[in-house]
């Protein structure tokens, strides 16, 4: 009785197992089947991801920027047009003071000019007694050949002393010349300012000996400072012509970027050479009174100078990131394929490019960062942004619009 239960459990437990391994068998042959649907499955292909941004035509002004040095309008040397030792100096005369035009610098000794004055009034006053009497000589000469009762004129111009008369005339006229030299001179010992200046530098000292052409000081003109800015032949384009731009009128911003200063300058002049050395034509922005601006605008200072130009009509403002290292713009199409095309830059306003439209289009869709990868005809997923516009930039367009 005990060997038959024994027999059943074996038998139950037989097949316990077999019953296991065949369902373990059906449960590998399922996730094999599954496992090969999977694989032959076709494979969805998702298109990448690109960053769009909406664009359409707008009106807007070209702005130029240029970098230049401020530097007054006359810059002199002073030196002396005489000798001598220095007697006086002005209380004035020192480096940073503003001096009017004609006030006194400095004087020299000028005893030995004074007397040259006396000799010179002195050698007038000689030649003119001496012309007084050629001119009696000459009037009794014209009477003596009058009562000789000789007609016609005398063999030669001596007998009625018509060349002592002129020489007599010659002499005086050379003794005032003198003088007028000697009277200039003896004022030259008298060094003033020949125009609103500031004074850079002084040259001398009380008591120092100076020859003739020996340096006095170094001025700055106070009128005015102008500014030479040198632009590219591209940017000369986005400017008008040069009436409009010379009348005064035309204002520049001007900036000393190492203190946040600014400044109201205007188009002076515009130079008709180009530079030896960079090859470009200049612009020359002035600043009337700078030292009475607020703050001043010292000599010396560099700016950046911020020039409005041209207005254009119906372009496209684009972030420079859309333009890429060749120059080309890429745009997605209704189907949103890339295309590209080549920029035509009109200019550009900080990291803002101005380009000339796609022929026929209005708006587009183009690709805020192209890569190098890209391909034309690449099936795209646009992710919109919005683009970034600054009111300034926009109010010509606004205006014109609204019109």
């Amino acid at each position: 009785m005990k060997q038959k239960k024994q027999l059943i459990i074996i038998t139950l437990i037989s097949m316990l197992s077999i019953i296991g391994a065949i369902t373990y068998t059906q449960a590998q042959k399922a996730d094999y089947r599954k496992k090969s649907l999977s694989m032959t499955k076709p494979a969805v292909i998702t298109a990448p991801e690109v960053e769009v941004m909406t664009i359409s035509k707008h009106n807007y002004q070209a702005q130029i920027i240029g970098n230049g040095e401020a530097q007054s309008r006359n810059i002199l040397a002073l030196t002396t047009e005489v000798s001598g030792q220095v007697e006086t100096l002005s209380p004035q005369f020192e480096t940073g003071k503003q001096i009017e035009q004609g006030a006194l610098l400095t004087s020299l000794n000028d005893t030995s000019y004074q007397q040259a004055v006396t000799d010179a009034k002195l050698a007038v006053a000689d030649a003119q007694v001496a012309l007084l009497e050629e001119e009696r000589e000459g009037q009794q000469a014209q009477l003596e050949w009058k009562n000789s009762g000789m007609t016609g004129e005398p063999d030669s111009t001596l007998v009625l002393r018509t060349p002592q008369l002129a020489a007599a005339q010659a002499s005086l006229d050379n003794a005032q010349r003198q003088l007028n030299t000697a009277e200039r001179n003896l004022q030259k010992t008298h060094i003033t300012a020949p125009f609103n200046a500031l004074i850079v530098s002084r040259d001398i000292q009380p008591g120092s000996y100076l020859s003739v052409g020996a340096s006095v000081t170094t001025l700055y003109s106070t009128d005015r400072v102008e500014i030479s800015i040198p632009l590219s032949e591209h940017q000369w384009q986005s400017l008008p012509d040069i009436n409009t731009l010379t009348p005064k009128s035309w204002v520049v911003t001007l900036t000393n970027m190492e203190k946040n200063e600014q400044w109201q300058g205007y188009v002076q002049r515009v130079e008709q050479h180009l530079d030896s050395t960079s090859r470009q034509r200049a612009l020359i922005v002035a600043v009337d009174l700078p030292l009475a601006q607020t703050p001043a605008l010292f000599p010396g200072t560099f700016v950046t100078a911020a020039i409005p130009g041209k207005k254009w009509n119906d372009i496209w403002e684009l972030p420079a990131s859309a333009i890429s290292q060749g120059g080309e713009v890429w745009y997605l199409d209704n189907n949103n394929n890339l295309l590209k095309f080549k920029a035509n830059k009109l200019f550009e306003k900080g990291s803002t490019v101005y380009i000339t439209p796609l022929s026929g289009m209005g708006t587009a869709q183009i690709v805020v960062r192209p890569l190098n990868t890209y391909l034309v005809g690449m099936h795209m997923s646009p992710i919109q942004t919005d683009a970034t516009e600054s009111s300034a930039n926009k109010l010509l367009a606004h205006v014109q619009e609204e019109q």
